[in-house]
Parts: structure tokens; sequence; C-alpha cells
């Protein structure tokens, strides 16, 4: 199996420099790119398993950028800018990315959380093939396709889940109407522990529920348990 692949967004050739050298040091195959054009040529011309990126970029900035890939399967997202006030954190979770990480930077700590979502990465795939005939949950006219990594409403409508997303949704479908805590789903979604004042878990359950309140018939789905978690409420289908 090939190391993994690491495309570096990053506008300022000093920082991209220095996280070329800890990410290859680590013995990842790793590509640069300046801007989100150069990005999109470098993902057209390699396997890309992980990009970490920065926001504030020339041309269309980072938060863009994650939009699009988003629609992307199986690749890892990592913020990794000077911004770090809580909005901005709060949005480029909500976006799509799987971590967000604020310079200055410990290089321990970086390679340690990319390390943690490239095997939630791949490890996608072959949790799909583990499940066997499992392709799909049913509940409440609602089904969640494993092999695409999609929602479908029961409409028809069809929202490619970002990996945050869709690890979470697996974990409550798999655990019906057990209390799941915050640091079990920060754990199953990004490979790492629940620190203070972490609200990863939080934004990933209210962009999950946005889903279900987009129709006004369907029951609470996921439910808040104050001080404990979250419990998946839905009514599973055999």
């Amino acid at each position: 199996m090939q190391n993994p692949h690491i495309l570096i967004v990053e506008d300022e050739a000093v920082t991209r420099n220095t996280l070329r050298s800890i990410f290859e040091a680590e013995g990842y195959v790793v590509t640069e790119a300046n801007d989100g054009a150069e990005m999109h040529k470098a993902m057209q011309d390699n396997k890309v398993n992980l990009v970490v990126m920065d926001i504030n970029l020339p041309g269309k900035n980072g938060l863009l950028l994650a939009r699009e890939l988003r629609e992307i399967n199986n690749i890892g997202l990592i913020f990794l800018t000077g911004r770090d006030n809580e909005v901005d954190k709060i949005l480029g979770l909500e976006i799509g990315a799987d971590d967000y990480i604020t310079k200055p930077f410990n290089p321990r700590e970086l390679t340690i959380r990319a390390r943690n979502l490239l095997t939630r990465v791949n490890s996608t795939g072959i949790e799909s093939e583990e499940k066997g005939s499992v392709e799909y949950y049913r509940f409440n006219g609602w089904s969640l396709e494993i092999n695409s990594r999609s929602l479908v409403s029961p409409q028809g409508e069809s929202y490619k889940l970002p990996r945050s997303e869709f690890r979470a949704m697996l974990h409550f479908v798999e655990n019906p109407g057990k209390i799941l805590t915050r640091a079990d789903l920060l754990m199953k979604m990004t490979g790492r522990e629940l620190k203070p004042h972490d609200r990863t878990v939080d934004v990933t359950i209210r962009r999950i529920r946005k889903h279900f309140e987009s129709l006004a018939d369907t029951p609470e789905i996921i439910a808040t348990i104050h001080g404990e978690g979250y419990r998946f409420c839905g009514n599973l289908e055999d």
C-alpha cells in the first residue's frame, strides 16, 4: 500500500516548506499548492488523501474551497490557520472540515491529528466491506446509504455527507437508543480525544439535524441528553 498523499494549500512559502519537511519526515508523500487553482490541478494529477489548508488564500479563500472539497469522497481536510476566533472555527467545522488547528502550531500535535484522520479516511472502505450485506440503514422514511455515504430523504433527495457527519450517523444507527457521549462521538469522527470547550461534536450534530429539519413532519431523530451526550431516536427498519 502506498504512503498517504498530503496536499498542503498555503500561500506562505516558508510555512509550506516547514509543513513539507514535517510530513515528509513522517513518510508521507507531499504536494504543495499556493491557491485554489493549484489545489484543483494537484488533485487532478494525484490521489490525495488529506488536504491541510489555510483559510486566508489568494482568490477563493479556504472556506469556499472547503465547500468544493465536501463533494469528494474519502479525503480529509484540516484547516491550519492563524484565524483563531471561535466564529471562524465553528464556520470551518460547519462547512465540513474534519479538524481545525491554529498557528503557531505544535508539529507533533499536527502529525498525530493528521495520522488519526488518515486512519479514519482509509478505514471507511474497509468498514463497508466488513459489514458484508449491510448497504444501508432505513429509519422513519430516511435511508443512510453506506457505499455512497449519503443520507436520503423520504422524497428521494440525496445529501452527500462529509466524513464527520457520516461517521457520526453510522455510529448512531449502529447504537439505536443508546446514549453516546461527546467523547465517544468525537473519537469515532476524528480519532482524537475530547478537550475542554471543544464544540466539534455539537457543530456536527447541528449540521446533521438540518437535514431532518428540512421536513416538518420528521420526528426528532437525534435527541440531546443534557449533561451526557446524544441519543438516536429513529425507528430502524429490519
